[in-house]
């Protein structure tokens, strides 16, 4: 059974930081991504950072660019997948889900995501 558990959300102040941080589990590494989305209210479900987990590749839309980072550890037998965000925008408020499963930044062909992790801006 694949499990994804999101943590590391929080409130923070325009310009700061926080760091996202995913548990993967049972998941069988075909070769396929795993990836970040966010979903405001009101808003459809955005990729905001994709890694092609067998050439480390990393892809990223234009609106967090510079400004996010997707990176994974496979360290000890576990997987875990980080997003570090620098310099947060009030627009960056969200529900983030961490994904697994599809491929590059398209929500379809995701077949498994966590609960999500709240990410509060404030200006």
């Amino acid at each position: 059974q694949v499990q994804l558990v999101e943590s590391g959300g929080g409130s923070v102040q325009a310009g700061g930081s926080l760091r996202l941080s995913c548990a993967v589990s049972g998941y069988p590494d075909s070769g396929r991504c795993l990836a970040w989305f966010r979903q405001a209210p009101g808003k459809e479900r955005e990729g905001v950072a994709v890694i092609y987990t067998g050439t480390g590749s990393t892809f990223y839309p234009d609106s967090v660019k510079g400004r996010f980072t997707i990176s994974q550890d496979n360290a000890k037998n576990s997987l875990h997948l980080y997003l570090e965000m620098n310099s947060l925008k009030p627009e960056d408020t969200a529900m983030y889900y961490c994904a697994a499963g599809g491929v590059g930044l398209l929500k379809v062909g995701y077949k498994y995501w966590g609960q999500g992790t709240q990410v509060t801006v404030s200006s």
